[in-house]
């Protein structure tokens, strides 16, 4: 059995214990939980084009062999219509997912930028669909606020 002194003693060394510096990487470190994910996608015109529902990551095929000084990098950002596996489980197959390549990402704010129009990707099909069909036929829904 371990005394009071031997568990504040244990306590002790552990907070005192220095941390490893991290690993420099090149490119900008995302915490994909707070930075990417449920996040709106928008064009470089402020149009939604839809949201971010998973991601693809560039990692070794074996998970055991990856290294600190080598991240996951992402390759791409995917959505596709997951209200339903949030609503009974599950995951959707990965054909029902829309790709949107990291490369035309311009910027992973408060939302994610992108440098293309929403027009020039299949991404943002829902979004015109609710637009017209939905929207439009709200009183008011056709016409800019401003």
């Amino acid at each position: 059995m371990t005394t009071r002194k031997q568990k504040r003693a244990g306590r002790r060394a552990a907070r005192d214990r220095k941390l490893a510096t991290p690993p420099k990487v090149a490119g900008r470190i995302l915490d994909a939980g707070l930075d990417l994910l449920d996040r709106q996608i928008l064009d470089p015109r402020a149009v939604p084009v839809s949201t971010v529902d998973d991601l693809e990551l560039t990692t070794p095929d074996d998970l055991a062999h990856l290294q600190a000084g080598e991240p996951p990098v992402v390759e791409a950002l995917l959505t596709g219509p997951v209200l339903m596996t949030r609503v009974f489980g599950g995951r959707l197959p990965d054909s029902r997912f829309i790709r949107i390549p990291w490369k035309v990402v311009a910027d992973p704010g408060i939302v994610v930028s992108l440098g293309v129009a929403a027009d020039s990707l299949d991404a943002s099909w829902t979004e015109r669909w609710m637009r017209d069909h939905v929207i439009a036929r709200i009183p008011g829904g056709r016409h800019d606020p401003e």
